[in-house]
């Protein structure tokens, strides 16, 4: 199990609340697209914060940073970089 598997699955986890059983890749867009709800960001972000370390108020928010596993993958490589995580 990777790191982001906790991210793919608590996409799959909101997606099938909305009754959404489609499958994703993982660059597959899921709040851009509507398939998420800005509502559906926040449980990602307090994820993010928790599993990975990153802090939202430092970094500013963006819904796209989080809108695919692909996306989540980079920006914990920028706040690893920054030295944030």
């Amino acid at each position: 199990m990777d790191a982001f598997d906790d991210v793919r699955n608590l996409f799959r986890d909101l997606l099938a609340e909305k009754g959404d059983r489609h499958p994703f890749s993982d660059s597959a867009s899921l709040f851009l697209t509507g398939r998420l709800s800005s509502m559906d960001a926040v449980q990602v972000i307090v994820l993010l914060e928790e599993r990975f370390g990153i802090d939202f108020s430092e970094t500013g928010f963006d819904q796209s940073q989080i809108d695919s596993v692909a996306a989540i993958q980079s920006l914990v490589e920028r706040a690893k970089k920054a030295g944030q995580t």
